[in-house]
């Protein structure tokens, strides 16, 4: 047995230990949106703080790679795999209280969809615009999700995190660093746990009808058909990347399966059998067009994970 199948044995005893799901070859595609992604080591599906607190740092003590996914909304990964472990913080890690009457405390692997759902059920208003984000607690606050208007920093109250030993710190909201697509977290490499939310007391029908309206527009506007991991590009500065790929005729360009969506430029999709490789093919001419012909430089949004040099 070699030296890293050994210490993915010492992680999955402790995940299994600890009643965590693990599954050994899992297939990453299963877990993104884009539905693209080869094998890992091991997956292994958090389940409490203390899966967090014992798992992640003993990845990092013994020297084994390891990714923290929420929805897989936001990433793009190799199809033919990567190399050590995949901890999972999803619906095995989604809760959802009160604190008082319009504070939420929610964990890291709620879907926003579902906090949405909850706020509604509480009669809450402010949250509305993050329903249909394809997307975790956990990942909407580590790149500042947003849509319509709103963005997960006009919400936030406080932040719990973990750095890689395990040490847990709690921050408030103007310690978070937020800005477009970005939080504090994206730089400092530690975990969110959890966060509380504060919202207002609003009226249950209004608030419905305007996540109805907000969906109906995601639904009309977006290739919501296909699987994709959102935005493909952030917004550069002084314009917007949809505007820019479609200036430039790249509507439906694609390489395979990869495709520059026709319903909206903004958005590369799976229109099928998808590889990582025909992905970033595309990916790359988008790019070098758009810089060709505008002069900007379009940035990918999603993380991309590779055993490959980028």
């Amino acid at each position: 047995m070699g030296c890293l199948d050994e210490k993915i044995e010492q992680i999955t005893a402790e995940a299994a230990a600890l009643g965590c799901y693990t599954e050994k070859g899992a297939v990453l595609k299963d877990y993104t949106t884009f539905k693209i992604g080869g094998r890992c080591d091991l997956l292994v599906k958090l389940n409490s703080e203390e899966s967090f607190v014992k798992l992640i740092p003993l990845a990092e003590k013994l020297g084994v790679p390891y990714y923290i996914f929420g929805k897989g909304s936001n990433l793009i990964v190799d199809s033919d795999g990567i190399t050590g472990v995949v901890f999972v913080s999803g619906k095995d890690y989604a809760e959802l209280k009160l604190i008082d009457d319009t504070t939420i405390l929610c964990t890291a692997g709620a879907s926003l969809s579902t906090l949405c759902k909850f706020a509604l059920k509480n009669e809450l208003t402010g949250l509305e615009f993050a329903y249909g984000i394809p997307g975790s607690l956990g990942g909407a606050v580590f790149m500042n999700a947003g849509a319509y208007g709103g963005e997960m920093k006009d919400v936030m109250v406080s932040v719990k995190a973990m750095d890689i030993t395990g040490e847990i710190t709690e921050y408030d909201a103007g310690q978070l660093d937020f800005s477009y697509r970005h939080s504090r977290f994206t730089e400092s490499g530690e975990i969110i746990l959890s966060a509380v939310i504060k919202l207002e007391k609003g009226d249950k029908e209004q608030i419905k009808a305007q996540m109805d309206d907000l969906m109906e527009r995601r639904c009309s506007k977006q290739p919501l058909e296909y699987p994709s991991a959102g935005s493909t590009f952030k917004r550069p500065e002084g314009s917007y990347a949809s505007l820019l790929i479609e200036q430039c005729g790249l509507k439906g360009v694609h390489v395979g399966d990869a495709e520059v969506s026709t319903k909206h430029s903004g958005f590369v999709i799976n229109k099928g059998n998808a590889d990582f490789s025909q992905l970033m093919e595309l990916i790359e001419i988008v790019k070098n067009t758009v810089k060709e012909k505008t002069g900007y430089v379009l940035e990918c949004e999603p993380l991309i994970i590779s055993d490959k040099e980028m």
